[in-house]
């Protein structure tokens, strides 16, 4: 029997698989497709202060092996997810984390502070990718001040496991991990999407209303590892890989490369059930290389 069991942090996962925000809802919309209490955790959909409409339609287009997206974080807003959403789901047998977003650090630490008064929801995965609109429009992730900052403001009324999630859309990633370790994350997570944009020929306009979105699929997943490979290499906390995962085989390359578990995001819109047979993949492949724990592989990526 092998031990598929990882810790990121304070957290304890049965196993290293985890659902990326944005690609599974709020889990209870794949429960016809995989069984939820068998993942390590899923991290729901990105949740405000307020309600949002999302952007203007077209919001998603597809691209060779990817697609881009630029849906707008719509949601209800952190009361609804408290008071209508998180009892329907509180009885998965795994662990939530809610994706908290903001356009300012005010908001953020509202939103942080709300969910911290729901006690049984073991964290949060800080999305740094968010348009910072006091300072222009950069996202937060992008500025390793910014960065640093809303982190620091959130660890301060965020007393459990926080996350946060990395944009690859900089210079240095491995400044910023650094940046937000320094300011109290427990974890980072990464990538988020790439920045790009498709045009139809025929009608000279581009395929999103937003003209640009986030690029995401395996096309991104060797940018994705070689940050990951980057960032597990410099930082002391755990590091969370994602971005084209789409097999167990993908999933072992993240842990090779340093990552403690894996979020699949893009590849749940191809097959919803991927999630749940990548844990079957990862312990075949234990069994096939006589693997005890899955934790001997995490960093064991031989570059002699």
């Amino acid at each position: 029997m092998v031990d598929l069991s990882v810790n990121i942090g304070n957290l304890q996962l049965k196993n290293p698989v985890m659902t990326a925000s944005g690609t599974f809802g709020y889990g209870e919309e794949y429960r016809d497709f995989v069984d939820i209490s068998a993942l390590g955790g899923i991290i729901v959909k990105g949740t405000t202060g307020s309600h949002r409409e999302g952007n203007p339609y077209p919001r998603m287009a597809e691209t060779p092996m990817g697609m881009l997206n630029a849906v707008g974080l719509q949601n209800k807003g952190v009361d609804a997810f408290i008071s209508e959403t998180w009892p329907r789901i509180r009885t998965f047998q795994t662990n939530i984390l809610v994706n908290v977003s903001g356009s300012t650090v005010e908001e953020y630490v509202e939103v942080a502070s709300k969910i911290a008064g729901v006690k049984d929801i073991p964290g949060i995965e800080l999305n740094i990718s968010c348009p910072n609109v006091k300072e222009g429009g950069m996202a937060f992730g992008t500025s390793c001040p910014s960065a640093i900052a809303v982190t620091r403001a959130v660890r301060e009324v965020f007393p459990r496991h926080l996350m946060v999630k990395l944009s690859p859309n900089v210079t240095d990633i491995v400044e910023i991990a650094k940046g937000v370790e320094g300011a109290g994350a427990d974890s980072v997570s990464l990538i988020n999407t790439l920045l790009g944009m498709a045009i139809d020929a025929e009608t000279r306009r581009p395929l999103l209303s937003t003209v640009t979105g986030g690029l995401s699929g395996p096309c991104i997943k060797p940018v994705a590892l070689r940050m990951v490979w980057q960032v597990a290499s410099a930082v002391k906390i755990p590091v969370v890989g994602l971005g084209g995962i789409s097999s167990a085989t993908d999933a072992v390359e993240f842990l090779l490369a340093g990552a403690s578990a894996i979020q699949v995001g893009t590849a749940n819109f191809v097959d919803p059930s991927v999630s749940g047979r990548m844990v079957d993949g990862l312990s075949a492949y234990m069994q096939r290389h006589n693997i005890e724990k899955i934790t001997d592989i995490i960093g064991a990526l031989d570059i002699s």
